[in-house]
């Protein structure tokens, strides 16, 4: 007697007719796994902008071509990195970006702010300057209006706190020296950092820059506070007022 082959699952078997009938992956899906396999083996510098901002599309819009999207976004912005940097209102005006997908390019854009951030926290700043102005390209130098912060050091000159004091328009942010100080006997800072960003892109101070970096450190200074450094933020460039003899 033969004995039968039992089958301990129902549907290890399929008819021919229903494998027939079940969906072929789409040209979409097939190039979206292309570009999975390709990051997984051959590494993100295998990726241009558009291939990046598809992976990410992907994940918020499953159910979307995300080509098209990705290339709009880049028509309109310029680069994988404008986009992310974007302001959330104008990420929204895209088709199809409004939600889910303006959310995660906006989480791509803190994640990397943070990556950046974390290169500087609790270690002095004045010794890897290299590394503080990559973070402080990553936050200001894409910002369409003037933005004034304050980097508060301690005893050590490690970072205590990274504060956007004021937001203005595209030429021009009210700075008040005593809320600066205020701040700093706030955090227990022994030193202070002020940066801004220009978003014509030249770095170059103007009068009322030099007049507010005096004033602030004339107010630092009655309490012991030393102030550094005024870093003018341009698109791509930067000035140092201590190195221009400015401070």
């Amino acid at each position: 007697m033969v004995a039968r082959k039992r089958f301990s699952e129902p549907f290890d078997l399929v008819a021919p007719e229903a494998a027939a009938k079940a969906p072929s992956p789409t040209a979409a899906e097939g190039h979206r796994e292309r570009l999975r396999q390709r990051l997984l083996a051959a590494g993100p510098d295998s990726l241009n902008d558009q291939d990046l901002l598809e992976l990410i599309l992907f994940l918020a819009l499953p159910r979307r071509d995300t080509k098209p999207i990705a290339r709009e976004l880049l028509a309109r912005f310029g680069s994988f990195a404008n986009t992310v940097a974007a302001p959330l209102p104008e990420l929204q005006e895209v088709k199809f970006v409004k939600g889910s997908g303006a959310a995660a390019l906006k989480a791509v854009h803190a994640a990397a702010l943070r990556l950046a951030r974390a290169e500087i926290v609790s270690r002095p700043l004045l010794g890897d300057w290299g590394k503080l102005m990559d973070y402080l390209n990553a936050v200001l130098a894409r910002e369409r209006v003037e933005q004034f912060r304050v980097l508060f050091l301690d005893t050590r000159n490690r970072l205590l706190a990274d504060e956007a004091q004021a937001r203005g328009t595209v030429n021009h942010t009210p700075v008040y020296p005593r809320e600066v100080v205020k701040r700093a006997l706030e955090l227990q800072a022994t030193a202070l950092i002020l940066v801004h960003n220009h978003p014509s892109g030249d770095p170059t101070p103007s009068r009322d820059d030099i007049s507010m970096t005096a004033e602030v450190r004339k107010a630092a200074a009655v309490l012991n506070i030393v102030l550094h450094d005024h870093i003018v933020v341009g698109n791509g460039r930067w000035l140092s007022f201590r190195q221009q003899g400015l401070l």
